[in-house]
């Protein structure tokens, strides 16, 4: 650890959902780690579809990995150590210290859990980060002020106070009521939490900055605490973010003397992140899409991983998308899949453990010539491997709770270990269990190549891209943040 004054811990909360926490707490890590500290993230309960393996193979939120790219770290399962995934609308599957610990439902996770055990060991993954690094950049999850769960909470205020976090509460101006949720959110919090609120963050401000200086002066005489900071809303930095970016980038119809690639919109899809690299190469159009008929006119369909495979699988035959991406395969156009996409590309999925519900055997899509069998088991690995016959040394990692083996068929890639990946039956027609497989130029450009585009593109190096985009939001949200006053927040005993 790097040797200047450590400071207080700090704790990005909203007054809801989707303000903006986990890509302002992104923003300061960096502008942390610029500053000479030795910054890490830390959210003691996500709820989210999509995650990331760490190096020693446990599975957390992928926001608290793109967080700890932002410190310049790796990830580790302490900044993530309880993680919810949704199974279906009541149920989620239950990741504690990186491993599934079994399915439950929203009642009982929050009724028949012992809250207190669970807090214990957050509070244990807290203390294991904070005895390496400063400072802990916190995230709070929705809303701080909902009263009907504060004595349920470990992932707010109940942090907040355990980790004596100066706290900063995230309001989405754009989607307006910035005044009542922000002075009923302080107003609804015990005098305890209450004290632990050191400033506002405004996110997301569309115009002129200075028509809203009388708003501010309001805002601080109204709550008692100073508006640190107004962030304009920006759309040319590009940052991996939660679930709700899917729709977002929905797009639909295709785009003129481009590749248009359509993501088949999965109920359960998880790990959309697979497609930002390929969202960035000139001469392709990437969208999300639930409509058959943009799926049968798109020139490549990939099926994305899928929390619930079964149930996805279910409804593409009801909706209608199971048979246009049956008709595009047969058409010659491409059809990729990739981890649940992969097994329901399949013959048949086999789930004799009732792991993702009461269906115990499903026929596949018929595209590939693979079985699967749902295992009770989890695969959560990083991997480097090689793609097809090229010599290129490509990176990823796998999620799954599926084995999935190939009748006479050829297998996509060999992980560095001699382990075999995925099914090829040609250039058009493949699926793989490793996400992340679309960040690698080898891949793009075979897609590229075989799909009307003969121009190879320049080797694209995401890592790289990343960083200039953690360092452009570093510079946008300093120069919008009252930094003196930040830093005087950090070394101010909370009181």
């Amino acid at each position: 650890m790097n040797n200047i004054k450590k400071l207080n811990s700090l704790m990005f909360v909203g007054t809801g959902s989707d303000v903006g926490k986990s890509v302002i707490n992104a923003a300061y890590c960096r502008i942390l780690k610029q500053d000479g500290y030795s910054p890490a993230p830390f959210k003691a309960q996500n709820m989210s579809l999509n995650s990331f393996a760490t190096p020693n193979g446990l599975e957390i939120g992928r926001a608290q990995a793109v967080q700890a790219e932002a410190c310049q770290i790796p990830c580790s399962v302490e900044m993530n150590p309880i993680l919810l995934k949704p199974t279906d609308y009541k149920t989620a599957q239950v990741v504690l210290h990186g491993k599934p610990i079994g399915n439950q439902s929203a009642k009982e996770y929050f009724l028949g859990t012992d809250r207190d055990n669970l807090f214990d060991e957050v509070v244990k993954s807290y203390k294991t980060l904070a005895a390496n690094f400063n400072p802990i950049v916190m995230e709070g999850a929705g809303s701080i002020s909902e009263l009907n769960l504060r004595d349920k909470d470990i992932v707010n205020m109940r942090m907040a106070i355990a980790a004596n976090a100066a706290t900063f509460l995230i309001a989405d101006i754009d989607r307006g009521g910035v005044f009542g949720s922000i002075y009923g959110t302080i107003q609804l919090l015990s005098p305890e939490e209450r004290k632990h609120i050191k400033g506002i963050i405004i996110n997301k401000f569309r115009g002129d900055i200075d028509l809203f200086t009388e708003g501010r002066k309001m805002l601080e005489e109204l709550t008692g605490v100073p508006v640190l900071a107004v962030i304009p809303y920006f759309r040319d930095i590009k940052i991996e973010q939660e679930d709700s970016v899917v729709v977002d980038n929905y797009h639909g119809v295709n785009v003129a003397n481009k590749l248009n690639i359509a993501v088949v919109l999965l109920r359960h899809m998880s790990n959309f992140t697979d497609f930002n690299a390929m969202e960035h190469i000139d001469g392709v159009h990437l969208f999300y899409t639930a409509e058959p008929t943009e799926v049968e006119n798109a020139d490549v369909v990939i099926i994305p991983g899928s929390k619930n495979t079964i149930s996805d699988l279910v409804q593409l035959r009801k909706n209608g998308l199971a048979k246009a991406i049956i008709s595009a395969h047969k058409n010659e156009k491409a059809v990729y899949g990739i981890c649940g996409g992969y097994q329901i590309m399949g013959k048949t999925i086999n789930d004799p453990n009732s792991i993702e519900g009461d269906v115990s055997t499903i026929p596949g899509l018929g595209i590939l010539p693979v079985n699967t069998e749902i295992l009770k088991s989890k695969t959560t690995e990083q991997c480097t491997f090689s793609f097809l016959d090229s010599s290129n040394k490509c990176e990823g990692y796998e999620i799954h709770m599926g084995k999935t083996t190939l009748e006479n068929a050829k297998p996509l890639c060999k992980t560095k270990n001699g382990i075999e990946d995925g099914c090829y039956i040609n250039p058009k027609t493949w699926g793989s269990y490793i996400h992340g497989i679309l960040d690698n130029t080898a891949v793009i450009n075979y897609i590229l190549e075989n799909n009307g585009i003969k121009e190879r593109i320049k080797p694209f190096n995401y890592s790289e891209f990343k960083e200039e985009q953690f360092d452009k939001l570093a510079d946008h949200v300093r120069k919008n943040t009252d930094m003196q006053q930040f830093y005087e927040i950090l070394n101010s005993e909370i009181k």
